[in-house]
């Protein structure tokens, strides 16, 4: 982190907010057939895209309302990958230091075919020479033919294994993306159901062992392939009932399939075995995943389970608060891309001040806005509700242990920067036993 970066993260929370976020989504098209994506490409959609004047003026206003990060999200961003390109360029003009974008990998297809090194090598040059901070690359599965018949990119992960140290080269070190779903085993956990087992305790216990399995053969498969960096988004899946109660998805990155749905039972489980080896893998591996955040994750299913386990205090996400997203469709700001009632028109005209500081929304699991919103909260409730911190500090001590840990983590990570390599011997710290090895 710059000096200026701290010193506006100091002047945001005694405001009580945090660093402000936007995700532009620029277009909902899509090369390919992932069945948790609503987006994919034989989805019955409207297809849009946003103009480039459109998500000019919104960098413009972003970088004068002093937001600090922006993603420039699809659909598949990079089936625009020239405009891509200038506009992480304009973002960076605008004042915008924290700059992301990624992909479904598709343009890594054909590694076999001549020329592929120079042309993923021009490529990597291109966006290099852009302000762009960091570049994921999405991977559903440990196994690499499970995941390329999910997304249907033949090939794809030996081109990624290809173009990674080209990356590397050109000072770019992309960060994987796991969309976690039911095959990230593969067929061991694609195959596991609970009416093969005698109980329900049963099941579930199979159920952890799994995928904790699964998560660490993914974890240690990326780190062979060349990863620095990794993120989970957690499983996100959401019914429009048509009725004015929950959510109703603008970013149609949710779908209905059973591939992404889970019991509030298995939750628990899943986050306890992706939190297990978030701790294993860390000391190799960036993980951005916190474990405060899975900690209170947990808890949240728990309490809510026939015999729930103790209530704990979770931050309310700043998404519509400190967060926004912009949706292809028609441009507008909405909190986040699942609480598509909330329409907040353009993101120019949008007063910032004017928004509840005490954001309360826990409607959903996924980790782009939760996760920042939790880490930021003992920051602003220390400052702005010191009451409140010194309650979840005697409730859940817990939470600070894992809290504290995962900043000074996130340190020795360099905060993620995708533009430096990993200093392993600062993560080497993290190993609970000594330095690991994958």
């Amino acid at each position: 982190m710059t000096l200026l970066s701290v010193l506006k993260t100091v002047t945001c929370l005694a405001k009580d907010r945090v660093p402000g976020q936007l995700v532009i989504q620029i277009t909902n098209q899509c090369n390919a057939t992932c069945p948790q994506c609503g987006m994919r490409k034989t989805a019955d959609i409207r297809r849009t895209r946003l103009e480039a004047d459109v998500i000019r003026q919104l960098l413009d206003a972003a970088g004068e309302k002093g937001v600090q990060a922006v993603s420039f999200t699809g659909g598949e961003p990079l089936l625009y990958l020239d405009l891509v390109m200038e506009l992480i360029s304009h973002a960076g003009r605008a004042g915008i230091p924290y700059i992301r974008t990624g992909t479904n990998g598709f343009l890594f297809c054909g590694s076999r075919q001549p020329g592929f090194r120079d042309r993923i090598k021009a490529m990597a040059d291109k966006l290099a020479a852009t302000p762009l901070r960091n570049f994921w690359i999405s991977l559903d599965s440990a196994v690499p033919k499970v995941h390329e018949q999910m997304r249907g990119l033949p090939d794809v992960v030996r081109g990624i294994e290809t173009a990674i140290p080209i990356f590397h080269d050109a000072g770019i070190f992309p960060s994987v993306n796991l969309g976690i779903n039911r095959l990230v085993g593969g067929p061991s956990t694609r195959d596991l159901h609970r009416k093969g087992f005698s109980s329900d305790t049963a099941y579930l216990e199979a159920f952890y062992q799994r995928f904790h399995a699964a998560f660490d053969r993914f974890f240690r498969q990326v780190t062979r392939m060349g990863f620095t960096i990794a993120n989970t988004c957690y499983p996100m899946s959401i019914e429009d009932t048509g009725s004015e109660d929950g959510l109703q998805a603008v970013y149609a990155a949710t779908a209905g399939e059973a591939v992404v749905r889970f019991t509030r039972e298995e939750k628990v489980a899943l986050y306890q075995a992706l939190a297990a080896n978030v701790t294993r893998h860390r000391p190799y591996l960036r993980i951005f995943t916190p474990l405060s955040a899975l900690h209170t994750l947990i808890a949240q299913h728990q309490a809510l389970l026939p015999s729930p386990g103790p209530a704990v205090e979770t931050a309310g996400c700043r998404g519509g608060t400190d967060y926004f997203f912009i949706g292809s469709d028609d441009g507008h700001t909405y909190p986040c891309g699942y609480r598509g009632r909330e329409d907040l028109g353009p993101f120019p005209d949008l007063d910032l001040h004017a928004l509840n500081p005490v954001p309360d929304c826990r409607q959903c699991d996924w980790e782009c806005f939760r996760d920042p919103s939790e880490l930021f909260s003992p920051l602003l409730d220390a400052l702005h509700r010191p009451k409140r911190v010194l309650k979840r500090i005697s409730h859940d001590p817990r939470f600070f242990s894992l809290w504290q840990k995962d900043l000074r983590y996130y340190a020795a990570c360099g905060y993620f920067n995708g533009r430096k390599p990993s200093a392993l011997s600062r993560l080497a710290w993290f190993a609970p036993t000594g330095p690991k090895t994958c």
